[in-house]
């Protein structure tokens, strides 16, 4: 979990410090501990290995899109990992989390969707861009799904859909007039 010794690429970090903060995109290939704040996009290629860590004194705010991404702060954006994402104790996400394979443990929290997303064979920008296109077209059709699903689910448990409570076809004005 956060803080194990498993390496996942072999590369070079790069340190957001808890005294720093960063203004803007950040796009990487290698790593990125953040332990300060960063106010902007964190976008790694699907395929680079790249790790995004979050300590438990980080925040991001913005959205984080990387291959792993391991998370015991403060995100406000969705997350979209490509490969694994680890939530950790203080983990604590406002958006909706994309994700292929997940670690999550007691006590982090996600104000928003879980969403599976299978890792797919072969990396790259077709892998990227398919990743985004579900990411974008779930938004817009889980709206509309939902608002359809709650009209069907209020007359499935009443057993009758509601009406005009004036008419006589109405089963509750029917028996209350008898």
């Amino acid at each position: 979990m956060f803080g194990n010794d498993k390496k996942v690429g072999n590369f070079d970090t790069t340190l957001v410090s808890s005294k720093a903060e960063v203004v803007g995109d950040i796009k990487l290939t290698g790593g990125l501990h953040i332990d300060g704040q960063v106010t902007g996009n964190v976008v790694a290629e699907p395929g680079s290995g790249a790790v995004v860590r979050v300590s438990d004194k980080g925040v991001v705010k913005g959205e984080i899109r990387a291959p792993h991404v391991i998370i015991n702060g403060r995100v406000t954006g969705d997350v979209v990992s490509f490969e694994h994402i680890e939530l950790a104790k203080k983990a604590e996400v406002n958006g909706d989390v994309y994700y292929a394979t997940m670690e999550m443990v007691m006590g982090a929290r996600v104000n928003g969707k879980l969403l599976h997303k299978p890792e797919e064979k072969g990396a790259g920008k077709k892998k990227l861009s398919r990743l985004t296109e579900t990411v974008s077209t779930t938004d817009t059709s889980d709206e509309k799904a939902a608002d359809a699903s709650a009209s069907t689910s209020r007359s499935s448990t009443t057993g009758f859909a509601a009406t005009d409570k004036n008419t006589s076809d109405d089963p509750v004005t029917a028996k209350a007039n008898h």
